[in-house]
């Protein structure tokens, strides 16, 4: 999976779609992330201990990788991977070739 945490996303597809965020986790065994912010579910929540309230919670719920994409520039492009000069791999922007963090 090409994503990682704390990478800027735009959701192409779905409910949200067009919603910016943050990528909060990263399932790569689902091939699943969750983005701050975005496919918040409502859920009822019953408490289980003293810390956790009972009620009625906003819940931001999964979505699959293929429907996010790596903001680069202000822009959703592809995340490829280049090796540098001293041997190290780093991801890259398809579309301006940029080094992501």
């Amino acid at each position: 999976m090409k994503l990682k945490k704390g990478d800027r996303v735009v959701v192409l597809s779905g409910k949200d779609r067009g919603k910016e965020g943050v990528i909060m986790t990263v399932r790569p065994k689902d091939n699943k992330v969750i983005v701050s912010g975005v496919n918040i579910a409502r859920k009822h929540q019953k408490s289980t201990s003293a810390t956790k309230q009972a009620g009625i919670i906003d819940k931001t719920m999964p979505l699959d990788a293929s429907n996010v994409a790596i903001l680069a520039g202000g822009k959703p492009t592809r995340i490829g991977y280049r090796f540098e000069a001293d041997g190290t791999k780093v991801r890259i922007a398809r579309s301006t070739g940029e080094v992501l963090a």
